[in-house]
């Protein structure tokens, strides 16, 4: 970066740096107090960016997404989970009480905001952090609740189990820097982005399924050990 001089560089960090709301809504200012190893790591190269900036003047700006969803998301993130296990009448397994609540932002306006990050004037942008959330929070609960209801399915397929370790109880992104740096915010309600990505995993089932199944696919090597994917 020092060798190879940028007119901007921006980080995407995430949420998951500041952990566990220290208050609400949560601002740009808030404690940065990662809960596991994959947070660390995120609050890790976001200070290791804006230390770039401090000391070697990178014309750097740090995004801060909370909670993504959308089509095409990995399997692995809790709401595609719920969107297939419930369109396969599988149990919807949510960690704990279901009471953890997150800031959930559609894709489509999180990629609204990159794209003015990215065009728009940088003079106010150098060095900032930026949260990108909506400044509404919804339990994950609330989430599986909402997606059985909008495919027409029991609740009677809500499942519980322990909680997971290191387990964020509250995001809830305060908005306002984004809308006077980037002029932009989240446009999109909770029940239509829902109701647009279940749409899109009824209409490609076969994407999805042909991931499960490699997910599923058992190696044994030449030393006698198994692996799952």
């Amino acid at each position: 970066m020092l060798k190879h001089p940028v007119e901007r560089f921006i980080h995407i960090s995430s949420a998951e740096a500041y952990g566990t709301a220290a208050f609400v809504p949560m601002s740009e200012d808030h404690p940065l107090n990662p809960t596991t190893p994959y947070a660390s790591a995120k609050a890790g190269a976001d200070r290791l960016v804006y230390s770039y900036h401090v000391t070697y003047g990178l014309p750097a700006l740090i995004l801060r997404p909370f909670n993504t969803y959308g089509p095409h998301q990995h399997l692995e993130k809790v709401i595609p989970r719920f969107i297939t296990s419930a369109l396969m009448d599988e149990p919807l397994v949510i960690h704990g009480d279901g009471r953890h609540s997150r800031d959930w932002v559609y894709v489509e306006d999180l990629c609204q905001a990159f794209d003015r990050a990215i065009h728009g004037d940088f003079t106010h942008l150098r060095g900032e952090a930026v949260n990108l959330g909506t400044g509404v929070e919804t339990p994950i609960l609330a989430i599986a609740e909402l997606i059985l209801d909008l495919l027409g399915k029991p609740r009677s397929l809500l499942t519980f189990s322990a909680d997971r370790p290191g387990q964020v109880v509250c995001h809830l992104a305060s908005a306002d820097k984004a809308f006077t740096l980037l002029g932009w915010k989240a446009t999109t309600k909770i029940d239509e982005g829902m109701a647009r990505t279940i749409r899109w995993y009824a209409d490609h089932q076969e994407w999805w399924q042909r991931r499960l199944w490699m997910r599923a696919v058992t190696i044994t090597d030449s030393k006698g050990r198994i692996s799952t994917y």
